[in-house]
């Protein structure tokens, strides 16, 4: 064996369920959170391009920081890797993708890590993707994910100081984690009564083609047509000369504290007005059946419910392959207990006390 202790070697087939880097980035963050080593094989044995890209490389070798941890095998194209993570003391660190890799997932790789720190985490992530594909968006992250975290008695600060968008990236974002000794439970059961849904519209040196604006006007219309009014706000936004592009985010928030998010992104040869209403009508879905949490923060909160202690539950509209990985990984590496059960038009995840 690589490495030599005490605690038994964690083995993860990356091959299983989604077989996506999704796997490789929460298993080396569960692995910390369980102080165990990890030995991780298949590593995106599923995609086009399997082994370790410059983005899942950087989250590992971020994620190894850390905690200093022992790596071997962390290298590109790498399809099998050895993790033995070491104490999490905090402090300030950087990461650097240097693609259009998205960032977003970097943060969701390395922050339940962060959370085991003595003291606070300062983590700067530069050159990289804050608004891109099969990813959440920066803005995402920091209305409908930390406020989630935040119910749970973690505080989370997101600053962007630059956003980034594909090809060519070149985002910076810095993360503040204020780490917590004891993680609440998330216990929400009741969609309750919508109070507003909010918006942040905001595209790149693309103020002249008023790009952020046809994209909140399209998604407010398509909203409005479904009854709801929302505010939406315009950011025209100057930090980062070398990408333009832009995104809408989309949250909702009812008297239960329940905030159900949807988001959009930008590309080339796609009008502005279908980015807005494509957001528009994810919440629309979400919204028509009551959850109280969405389809992208489900599968984002279950490493969450699995480090803290008591029973945690909420309810969602489908059960991605994503929510499926992370119940699975979460159950193998910390060994709890999540169960998923048909309610009515939507699905009840519970983690089990222990």
């Amino acid at each position: 064996m690589l490495f030599e202790g005490e605690n038994p070697l964690i083995e993860i087939d990356g091959s299983q369920k989604s077989g996506s880097g999704t796997i490789l980035r929460l298993a080396v963050a569960l692995a910390a959170a369980a102080k165990q080593p990890l030995h991780i094989y298949n590593i995106r044995q599923n995609r086009p391009q399997p082994g370790l890209m410059p983005q899942h490389l950087e989250s590992v070798l971020t994620a190894a920081k850390l905690c200093n941890a022992k790596v071997k095998g962390a290298t590109l194209g790498s399809r099998e890797l050895w993790f033995e993570p070491g104490e999490v003391r905090g402090g300030d660190f950087e990461a650097e993708i240097g693609t259009a890799g998205s960032i977003p997932m970097l943060l969701m790789a390395t922050l339940p890590i962060c959370v085991l720190a003595k003291n606070r985490v300062r983590l700067h992530v530069a050159k990289g993707g804050t608004d891109v594909s099969h990813s959440p968006t920066i803005n995402y992250m920091r209305n409908v994910f930390a406020p989630a975290l935040k119910r749970m008695s973690l505080e989370v600060a997101i600053a962007v100081q630059k956003y980034g968008y594909y090809p060519k990236g070149m985002g910076e974002v810095t993360m503040t984690v204020e780490p917590t000794p004891r993680l609440q439970p998330f216990r929400l059961e009741e969609f309750g009564q919508l109070k507003s849904i909010k918006g942040v519209s905001v595209c790149t040196f693309l103020a002249e083609k008023k790009l952020a604006e046809r994209q909140a006007k399209a998604a407010s219309g398509y909203l409005a047509e479904s009854g709801y009014a929302a505010d939406i706000q315009v950011v025209n936004d100057k930090s980062n000369p070398l990408q333009k592009g832009s995104s809408i985010v989309l949250w909702a928030e009812t008297d239960t504290g329940a905030i159900i998010g949807a988001d959009a992104i930008g590309e080339l040869k796609k009008a502005s007005e279908a980015v807005g209403r494509e957001a528009a009508e994810k919440l629309t879905a979400e919204l028509s059946v009551k959850p109280t949490v969405d389809v992208f923060l489900a599968d984002m909160l279950i490493p969450y419910m699995a480090l803290a202690k008591g029973a945690s539950a909420f309810l969602t509209r489908t059960v991605s392959d994503h929510l499926e990985t992370n119940v699975w990984l979460a159950e193998k590496i910390l060994s709890v207990k999540f169960s998923i059960q048909k309610m009515g038009r939507l699905f009840k995840i519970e983690k089990h006390g222990q």
